[in-house]
């Protein structure tokens, strides 16, 4: 049975803990038992205490916690690859904020749509009550006045009594909705495979595509400062991927053009991994010597171009869900309100 894995903040603070204790001169097995005596949770006191000892027992941190099954493979790999090159620091280092910026770009996301959402609820309720409750009513106003509701106030009398009668349909599938988010808040294996479902299918396009392609950036970045070979770097930037076959396909498109002879700047260019623009500054950065410090640069830029777009695209939201909200309702009391002025001005 596979096991849960260490969410995102939980292994950039172990990478950062065990990055600032190997700096300090303190050996790996003694400092993931000092962060096991540390732990006040026992699941993590135990996964710590379990490192250690396999550590202590002579297998290497990367190969430790790929045995526990709690770890990412990417994790692994880079690891591996920063012990082997004896820069076992500066890849936990490079992890820590790696993740870190998966942390704050997941809390943005959730930060960002939370409120649109019950934004949503709430003005699709108003509308439902106005149809449900409110339209009726006038349609007795004035059938008393020897008149009915026509034209756009009659179809949306119509609809409201539709919707009416169809009540307990949506309530049982609005009971439904919330039993498969709170499956989905509780139930770690069930996230997983939603998740997974959506990005396979909508995962690479428009801004997750530019999200993908910054994580992409990062995780090269991470894997060339840490000394590995670009054709290594570009399996762990894939394996970064996996959750999303289109983009893990052109980095090992990328990959293959590499291997094949093909420049670092134009594999990465006709292969689609990275845009034009940046693959033209990687490219002056390898002539000039400084690749490693390019594509710190690119991943940086693309970084802050994909957190600006999905800032700008929910900040949208916002004020679109109003508009048409607040159209709906003026169109429906105003579809009530004018003949009914017509009607009362006629009787005065």
């Amino acid at each position: 049975m596979d096991k849960k894995k260490l969410d995102n903040g939980e292994i950039s603070y172990l990478c950062e803990e065990l990055s600032i204790l190997i700096h300090s001169g303190v050996s790996v097995g003694d400092g993931l038992s000092m962060l096991a005596e540390e732990e006040t949770s026992d699941v993590r006191r135990g996964l710590l205490s379990g490192l250690a000892s396999a550590v202590d027992g002579g297998a290497t941190l990367a190969a430790a916690l790929r045995d526990s099954g709690r770890f990412p493979d990417y994790v692994c790999g880079l690891l591996e690859t920063g012990e082997r090159a004896g820069r076992t620091e500066e890849a936990l280092a490079a992890l820590s904020r790696h993740y870190e910026d998966r942390v704050r770009l997941d809390r943005q996301i959730k930060s960002a749509l939370l409120y649109p959402a019950i934004l949503l609820v709430i003005m699709l309720a108003v509308i439902v009550i106005l149809l449900v409750q409110v339209l009726p009513v006038f349609n007795e106003v004035y059938s008393y006045l020897g008149g009915s509701l026509t034209g756009i106030a009659g179809g949306l009398y119509a609809f409201g009594q539709a919707l009416d009668h169809a009540m307990p349909v949506l309530c049982a599938l609005l009971g439904i909705v919330v039993v498969f988010l709170a499956a989905f808040a509780a139930s770690y294996k069930f996230r997983e495979r939603v998740m997974s479902l959506w990005r396979r299918v909508m995962g690479d396009r428009g801004i997750s595509r530019r999200i993908n392609t910054a994580r992409f950036a990062q995780s090269l970045s991470i894997g060339m400062s840490s000394g590995m070979p670009i054709e290594e770097a570009l399996s762990l930037a894939a394996s970064l991927l996996d959750h999303v076959p289109t983009a893990k396909a052109r980095c090992l498109d990328c990959k293959k053009r590499i291997e094949d002879g093909a420049p670092m700047a134009a594999a990465m260019r006709d292969s689609g991994v990275l845009p034009r623009t940046e693959c033209h500054l990687l490219e002056l950065g390898i002539k000039s010597g400084a690749g490693d410090v390019a594509i710190s640069e690119i991943a940086r830029r693309l970084s802050e171009e994909s957190e600006t777009a999905l800032e700008a695209r929910v900040a949208a939201v916002e004020p679109a869900l109003v508009m048409v909200t607040s159209v709906l309702v003026g169109v429906i009391l105003l579809s009530v309100m004018l003949p009914l002025m017509n009607i009362m001005t006629a009787i005065g």
